[in-house]
């Protein structure tokens, strides 16, 4: 195995590998150059160039996804030594060896590391995760929020819907009916916009039923999960409040939509 120059080391790795949907799982041990400061997709790059085994068996090349390569569209997401994380942002150098790539359990597995994510994206088409307006014709400025409520509501529109919370929470999984927490955080983010909020009452109800809000165990896994620190429990902890008041005024009557 050729080594990195001026360093003599390599990285050891082992990854899951699935062929096609479905299908039998198996892992493979590659031993790739160093670099300093080279993350997961850069070990991953380097066996796409050389899809060698540790023993010197010819592979395919692994497949995952990704992207920006800088934390912003989540595609990148995987388990590495048994935590979901975002492959463009985990170093090499904080990883103990061999370092282990699995492809995320909640999802389907379409091959290797790739995931289908659709559940997450049907999610957020059930709960209606955003702004309803007419763009037909122009509307002119829009209502302007509280400098405070604003830099707060930034934080929730952080998500990448990288599907590491929905990994790491314990209520998802693929037999259970469990929207998850990044879309319950957009339903607060989305009911907060003064816009947005036209809607509020639909997409509370969208989670007081089967799989919303009821399902979550308040594990407290998914924010300890989340790459970018977006407080999740917090606003599933703010959602069962208003859908309380959801509840009683779908109770009382005609005059519900008032506030």
């Amino acid at each position: 195995m050729t080594t990195a120059v001026g360093t003599g080391k390599t990285v050891k790795m082992e990854i899951l590998r699935q062929d096609t949907e479905g299908g039998q799982s198996r892992w493979e041990k590659f031993e790739v150059p160093y670099r300093p400061g080279m993350n997961v997709i850069s070990a991953l790059m380097a066996i796409q160039q050389n899809p060698v085994t540790a023993d010197g068996q010819k592979t395919t090349p692994v497949t995952w996804d990704m992207n920006c390569l800088e934390e912003v569209c989540g595609a990148c997401s995987m388990v590495i030594n048994g935590r979901p994380r975002q492959s463009c942002s985990t170093l090499i150098d904080q990883l103990e060896q061999p370092v282990r790539l699995e492809p995320m359990k909640t999802f389907p597995v379409v091959r290797d590391l790739q995931v289908d994510r659709s559940r997450m994206f049907n999610a957020l088409k059930k709960v209606k995760a955003w702004v309803p307006i007419d763009g037909s014709y122009d509307l002119g400025e829009g209502p302007r929020m509280p400098e405070r409520k604003r830099q707060w509501a930034y934080e929730l529109s952080k998500c990448m819907t990288c599907g590491v919370c929905m990994e790491a929470c314990p209520n998802v999984s693929e037999k259970a009916s469990f929207i998850g927490p990044a879309p319950l955080s957009q339903v607060r983010l989305f009911n907060t916009h003064p816009t947005g909020a036209m809607i509020k009452d639909e997409r509370l109800n969208a989670i007081m039923g089967d799989g919303g809000l009821a399902n979550c165990g308040n594990s407290q896994n998914c924010v300890a999960a989340c790459p970018k620190g977006i407080p999740l429990t917090t606003s599933i902890a703010a959602l069962n409040r208003a859908t309380t008041v959801q509840m009683f005024r779908n109770f009382f009557g005609s005059d519900h939509m008032v506030d």
